[in-house]
């Protein structure tokens, strides 16, 4: 699985999500490879989930059969337990998880 840490996002949504439209989608799905993605957000309010979680979903029908999911966080342990149990979760694709590195996050 290959983590891509996503960056130079703004704080407000709709830019954000405009952002990630315009430079990132596009070159996630051209992305030469077969392997799985796991795209790293940053932490974000819960504002940010609905852009983020449509994105993922469209990434995920797009390059299907890899499968695309995706965490925000900032914590390098939670992102390594995530990535290891969506390595062994094979059906598993065009999710969003918000990690805690302390505990589950917020239910949305």
């Amino acid at each position: 699985m290959e983590l891509v840490r996503i960056a130079g996002l703004s704080g407000d949504p709709l830019a954000a999500a405009a952002t990630f439209l315009d430079e990132w989608s596009a070159r996630l799905a051209a992305a030469p490879g077969e392997g799985d993605l796991l795209l790293i957000f940053p932490v974000a309010d819960h504002a940010h989930h609905g852009w983020r979680l449509a994105a993922v979903q469209m990434l995920a029908r797009r390059l299907a059969p890899r499968r695309i999911n995706a965490v925000a966080s900032d914590s390098e342990a939670a992102i390594a337990a995530a990535a290891t149990y969506l390595a062994n979760a094979p059906g598993l694709t065009g999710q969003v998880l918000g990690l805690d590195p302390t505990g589950a996050a917020a239910p949305r």
